[in-house]
């Protein structure tokens, strides 16, 4: 079967959507997030700045803190910095748009479900595309190559981290023992991301061919 040709310009801009409407949808059916996001949405909680502000406001300071320990600035690391802000304008746009009553468990269930797919599919389409992605991504591929660390078990350390934190600002905002955020769909996020992403993957290079439309691949290299 010929693939068709998938242009990674339009990857990156699907991945944008699709990331941010499975954060809103995890976000409203309240079952917990991925680990990467739940720092993000409990400073949205505690001090009611939107969920997108607070996105790009955590990774500004990522952000920073890796370019401290790099010491060196590139072109495509700023662009990183502007995907998290087109990121979080989706997002709050979203959030506002998605009013939704208040759900049953099954729905709230359902709910997740599909955010959780429409994440693993947003990040499977950002692998496919050099525009810099989000942040969190940036950050763990640039100080794993500058640690010589594996990219797989850096990522491992990344996320437990970022399990730790969204832990403790949910004891800290909201009382010890409380649980916000971070629930039991962020272990199940833990463990199926990977494995969707994965499968996403091997979809879309089956049935398409990545190309660029645009010659602007020099510019974030």
């Amino acid at each position: 079967m010929k693939k068709r040709i998938f242009y990674t310009e339009l990857a990156y801009l699907l991945g944008i959507v699709l990331l941010a409407f499975g954060s809103t949808c995890m976000a409203k059916a309240d079952l917990g997030l991925s680990m990467i996001v739940a720092p993000a949405y409990l400073l949205h909680l505690k001090f009611g700045i939107t969920f997108g502000t607070a996105e790009y406001c955590l990774q500004a300071v990522l952000l920073l803190l890796m370019l401290l320990f790099l010491r060196r600035f590139r072109l495509g690391y700023l662009f990183s910095f502007i995907t998290a802000v087109a990121y979080g304008v989706v997002l709050d746009g979203l959030m506002l748009l998605m009013e939704l009553p208040e759900l049953e468990l099954g729905g709230r269930i359902a709910l997740f479900v599909i955010g959780l797919f429409s994440s693993g599919a947003g990040l499977a389409l950002f692998f496919r595309s050099y525009i810099t992605p989000l942040v969190y991504e940036l950050f763990v591929r640039e100080i794993a190559a500058a640690l010589k660390l594996p990219l797989s078990h850096f990522k491992t350390y990344f996320d437990l981290v970022f399990l730790v934190l969204g832990i403790m600002l949910s004891f800290l905002f909201f009382g010890f023992g409380h649980f916000e955020g971070v629930k039991l769909g962020t272990v199940v996020c833990a463990l199926l991301n990977g494995w969707l992403i994965g499968r996403y993957g091997d979809s879309l290079e089956k049935n398409f061919t990545f190309t660029d439309r645009f010659p602007w691949r020099q510019y974030f290299e």
